[in-house]
């Protein structure tokens, strides 16, 4: 099992990395390969980096747990404005959602719950909102 999601193959070749400087969790460091037609940041790689901070705040509060399989299921973003340079990204899980996660994985097997990520550039300025849904699972058989 992973220790960090920057270990899985898609976001290693993005070059996502690991962030642990006040509440950012991981960044997107700056590139022409990150550029869109405009010359800021991809709608693409702000998704990405967006969904992988959401991975790795639930492995945060949960671990690399053997037997549990998440597995996004909705993602909804809204662009505040154009990103320049690198993008860090915050991502936040209430404890009372923790908590209802790993009733809701004991009783039933399979939770859903709902990680907020905010990504901000090099100049602070706030770029992204999301709202990553993931759907928890227990592996069949164990």
């Amino acid at each position: 099992m992973k220790h960090s999601v920057t270990e899985l193959p898609f976001n290693s070749f993005l070059g996502l990395e690991s962030c642990r400087d006040g509440e950012l969790l991981l960044r997107l460091p700056a590139g022409d390969q990150y550029l869109n037609h405009l010359g800021t940041v991809h709608a693409s790689a702000l998704l990405s980096l967006a969904e992988a901070a959401s991975g790795e705040c639930l492995l945060q509060h949960f671990g690399t747990s053997d037997g549990v399989v998440p597995v996004v299921r909705r993602l909804e973003a809204k662009f505040r404005k154009p990103a320049n340079g690198v993008v860090g990204a915050k991502a936040s899980l209430s404890e009372e959602r923790v908590t209802q996660l790993k009733g809701n994985l004991a009783a039933k097997g399979r939770a859903v719950v709902t990680v907020q990520v905010e990504l901000y550039d090099m100049t602070d300025s706030h770029v992204l909102s999301a709202t990553v849904e993931w759907f928890v699972a227990a592996e069949v058989g164990r």
